[in-house]
């Protein structure tokens, strides 16, 4: 009886310290498990009914992910699935991996554990048509406990497959998108990232654009698919590159050249030459060459070389004419906004030539008075297709002249405003006045994929072709813009621009300008006046072409 009270007084104690400590009741009171009745607690801390709590051991973290990754290797993920806290998920992830990312092989080996955490090296073989490769990385995963069922499970996440996999995403393999391209100029010379690091971006999108208009093959790669299946831009393994195919562009490699040796140096500038005849892009270049597409893309005010556009609309309506006298005061105030002339010059009993020549504010400032909100751009849309969607072959913005009223509108005339241009549209509007018809810009010939081009409403009346001409020629003579056009002969003509911009110490730089069948402009953002620093950039282009 004493010995029985004894056991029992034992026996409670060590089920006091079950309770507390989670120990097996063996180790407190030596012996083994093989007699043992009478439901007091287990060697694993759990009661009858109760659910495991707490970190899982090094034992069971050893163990888990040796199960996992074994029913993994051996091509069972629903085995392996259920080795985790999201059987669903992981089994339709895993079964992806398989399927997918066509991974006919892989071999798993199992790291040293930190703590919870398993690292593990992959080794797999992936299979596509025709093409193999072996891909090796190395993942890891974490063993937690299942908070139901007490058991220790694999924390599901993406992670698990590939570390660079984020939630929704998976990998597949497959043909990589469209075939790369070999790029020619319009005389068949090679156009490369190597060679021309400023055509970059626009060989980039014509790939993604005209690859499979090609003669090209993709290749086969490894990669990383959102959602959507839509491709992220990440690839794991390349498992056979793909063939260029040729695709022909209307750039000139000369041309091009020269436009990136002008802009180089000058930041954020960018330049585009033109053939006005046909409006076929002969250079795009922007400073820094890794930096945004100004040239094609930009959406600045373009100061005074706006006033092409707006000198051809005074001339359609008879509001100027080059060699009649035309007002050009120091000052004039329109819908509440007193404008001014550079340095507050005034030409007296003036021409609207001299004005042109001189760009003179106040010419244009004084005839807003004459004007309907809207005739501005209806002139630009209908005359010079700005505002049009153009289809150029690569990512563009053509232009923006909204309408407007009271003072907006008269700085409108002068390329303030909400007015925007970038180099693209001003030397289309520069090639407009010397074709006479507005040619939508081209970059890849419109034949190759069927795509509709722009097309000005209204063609340029004769005269105001003429007068236009004369304007700018006498500009590059002897106007603001004669210092960089000096020496050049033949039919040539510009257009100076300088864009005041809230906050900034120096305006825009613009120039635009042709010369026989080349026509170019250029913007040099925060520099200062357009003949001396957007002039030289557009001459340098001009010269290299004999026009």
């Amino acid at each position: 009886m004493r010995d029985t009270q004894k056991m029992a007084l034992i026996g409670g104690a060590a089920a006091v310290v079950v309770a507390a400590t989670g120990f097996g009741v063996y180790a407190l009171v030596g012996g083994d498990d093989k007699g043992g009745k009478g439901g007091v607690a287990s060697s694993d801390g759990k009661g009858p009914g109760e659910t495991e709590a707490g970190p899982p051991s090094a034992a069971e973290v050893r163990t888990t992910a040796k199960r996992f990754l074994a029913a993994w290797s051996s091509g069972d993920p629903a085995k392996a699935a259920k080795l985790t806290d999201d059987a669903a998920a992981a089994a339709k992830e895993l079964k992806g991996y398989r399927d997918e990312a066509h991974v006919s092989k892989v071999g798993l080996a199992q790291g040293s554990a930190s703590g919870t955490k398993v690292p593990f090296d992959v080794n797999a073989q992936v299979a596509y048509q025709q093409s193999r490769a072996t891909w090796n990385y190395s993942s890891s995963l974490e063993v937690k406990r299942d908070k139901k069922s007490g058991e220790a499970v694999v924390d599901w996440k993406p992670t698990v497959i590939n570390p660079k996999l984020k939630d929704g995403q998976s990998v597949r393999t497959g043909k990589a998108g469209t075939p790369p391209i070999k790029a020619v100029d319009r005389n068949g010379a090679p156009l490369t990232k190597e060679a021309h690091p400023m055509l970059a971006g626009v060989l980039d999108d014509l790939r993604k654009r005209y690859g499979d208009k090609t003669d090209g093959t993709p290749g086969v790669e490894t990669r990383i698919v959102d959602a959507k299946g839509k491709d992220t831009g990440t690839t794991l393994r390349t498992l056979s590159k793909g063939r260029p195919g040729t695709l022909k562009t209307t750039l000139d490699k000369d041309v091009q050249t020269a436009a990136e040796q002008a802009v180089k140096g000058k930041a954020k500038a960018g330049a585009v030459a033109l053939k006005p005849s046909t409006g076929e892009v002969l250079a795009v270049a922007n400073s820094p060459a890794d930096g945004f597409n100004t040239a094609l893309r930009g959406s600045l005010a373009p100061g005074s070389t706006m006033k092409v556009v707006s000198s051809a609309m005074l001339l359609d309506k008879g509001l100027a004419s080059p060699g009649k006298e035309h007002p050009c005061p120091k000052f004039h105030t329109y819908g509440g906004w007193k404008f001014q002339n550079d340095d507050k010059f005034e030409i007296e009993n003036g021409t609207f030539a001299q004005s042109f020549a001189r760009s003179c504010n106040t010419a244009f400032i004084t005839q807003a008075e004459k004007l309907d909100d809207g005739d501005l751009g209806k002139e630009a849309r209908e005359v010079f297709g700005i505002g049009q969607n153009w289809q150029v072959g690569t990512g563009t913005f053509d232009g923006s002249v909204p309408t407007q009223s009271d003072a907006q509108m008269a700085a409108s005339l002068i390329g303030q405003g909400a007015v925007r241009m970038n180099p693209l549209n001003m030397a289309s509007v520069a090639a407009t006045v010397q074709n006479g018809t507005f040619k939508q810009p081209l970059i890849v010939s419109p034949s190759l994929d069927d795509r509709t081009i722009a097309k000005a409403s209204r063609a340029m009346k004769p005269q105001t072709q003429a007068d236009l001409k004369s304007l700018m020629q006498l500009t590059a003579a002897s106007g603001t813009a004669a210092k960089p056009m000096a020496g050049l002969s033949g039919d040539v003509g510009a257009k100076t621009g300088s864009a005041e911009v809230d906050g900034q110490k120096k305006p825009n730089a613009w120039f635009t300008a042709y010369r026989g069948d080349l026509a170019a402009a250029a913007v040099v953002p925060a520099s200062g006046h357009g003949s001396d620093n957007a002039g030289p950039v557009v001459r340098q282009i001009l010269d290299a072409s004999a026009g």
